[in-house]
């Protein structure tokens, strides 16, 4: 497909408005924009500013996610919406998440009021990585209905609670779950968001349609030894740190036998002394499968060596888990949408993919169906400064999108 100078100067703006969320950044040396914080507020009133320019009508809700709507027919129609999340991990790229937010305005911008047989809204999730306080997809959680009222005591690392960093940003605390939205009020959302791996890449295709996202587990293990000082002989020591690396060791061995990609992003030690022994190590784990028994099976077998670990080590153990979700299917009906929008800019057999990565997509499952369209990233890379997109790419993703949003109000 050909793309015009009025297509390529669409996904020009959507790149240079990539540029300037990444200023608001908590952190001098990378991206970094957590839930409820300054640069959250800050990112949010300048998307509303671009949604208004769009002809939306912007709100924030009930738990920090910033919405627009354009009405369709009549007013008052349930709505399809469009979206992704504008937080990051700590020294993240410029396109996860906020790509999706920004092709979902400029599609918008794009389709007259009162056209559609729905209504079209935008939500910008304030919260889907988890950063700060741990638990993930909290934005798109508290809009499906499943927000949790004991989250609001979750603290961030500087010992901040969750509900006192919502009185902060200017929301209630005991109405968080008030952004949950009436299945009846919605017809579907969809999702468009960088692959955030390589396989788009390597098939030469700039766009691919979601079939599934991955089965999820997050859990945080924690050794108990014996803090004690260096000169410590070896048959006298319990040492935690040491019980975490054979330990870790062991969770790369199981998970790459059984397929199920497994992160070990975080570990810390107690007393974290150089001449002293560690008596406690704890570490994280993320882990994740195309099936939630598949997940399962792997959790259990790297637990059953840990424990084993463990019990020659003289170490004690403990699991916490910090997050879980079951594998999705991306609505057969979504599915073709997106299809026949990526056919529409010129890729007669688009390329179905699974998604290992977990999206907000997953949390909205649980109130109305979902789609999602991947966009090519260069080198598969993500969560990483060096994130890219290619400008021919964003304009044919945005272009993808609004043919989906036509191809699903044909079937409304």
């Amino acid at each position: 497909m050909t793309l015009t100078t009025a297509q390529l100067a669409t996904a020009q703006v959507i790149l240079d408005r990539c540029d300037a969320l990444a200023t608001h950044s908590s952190s001098q040396t990378g991206i970094e924009r957590v839930y409820l914080s300054p640069e959250h507020r800050a990112v949010n009133e300048l998307a509303a500013e671009w949604m208004r320019e769009a002809g939306l009508a912007p709100w924030q809700d009930a738990a920090g996610n910033l919405c627009g709507r354009l009405e369709g027919s009549s007013p008052g129609l349930p709505a399809l919406l469009l979206g992704s999340h504008l937080d990051t991990v700590p020294g993240a790229g410029r396109y996860d998440g906020i790509l999706g937010v920004l092709a979902a305005i400029a599609v918008v911008s794009r389709v007259p009021a009162g056209e559609l047989p729905f209504a079209l809204e935008i939500v910008a999730f304030g919260d889907e990585e988890g950063t700060r306080f741990g638990a993930t997809l909290l934005g798109s959680r508290a809009l499906a209905g499943t927000w949790r009222p004991e989250w609001t005591g979750l603290v961030d690392k500087d010992g901040i609670s969750l509900g006192d960093a919502a009185t902060a940003f200017g929301l209630d605390p005991d109405r968080l779950g008030d952004a949950a939205r009436d299945p009846a009020s919605l017809v579907g959302y969809l999702e468009a968001h960088i692959e955030q791996g390589p396989l788009l890449e390597d098939a030469g295709r700039a766009l691919g349609v979601v079939t599934s996202i991955a089965a999820a587990r997050r859990l945080l293990v924690t050794l108990t030894g014996e803090a004690r000082h260096c000169a410590t002989p070896w048959i006298l020591r319990h040492d935690a740190l040491l019980g975490a690396s054979e330990a870790i060791l062991a969770i790369e061995r199981i998970a790459r036998e059984n397929g199920s990609p497994a992160t070990v992003g975080h570990i810390s030690v107690q007393p974290d002394a150089v001449n002293v022994i560690p008596g406690t190590a704890e570490f994280s784990l993320d882990l994740r499968d195309e099936s939630a028994e598949g997940r399962d099976l792997t959790w259990l077998a790297i637990l059953a060596e840990i424990e084993r670990i463990a019990a020659d080590r003289g170490l004690g153990v403990a699991v916490a888990e910090a997050h879980t979700a079951p594998a999705v299917q991306c609505a057969a009906e979504l599915r073709e949408a997106i299809r026949a929008g990526i056919r529409w800019t010129g890729d007669a057999d688009p390329l179905e993919l699974h998604s290992i990565a977990g999206h907000d997509a997953m949390a909205i499952a649980a109130v109305t169906e979902v789609g999602m369209l991947f966009v090519r990233c260069r080198g598969g890379i993500s969560h990483h400064a060096d994130e890219s997109v290619l400008l021919e790419d964003v304009a044919l993703a945005v272009d993808a999108l609004q043919a989906a949003v036509l191809a699903r109000a044909a079937r409304a």
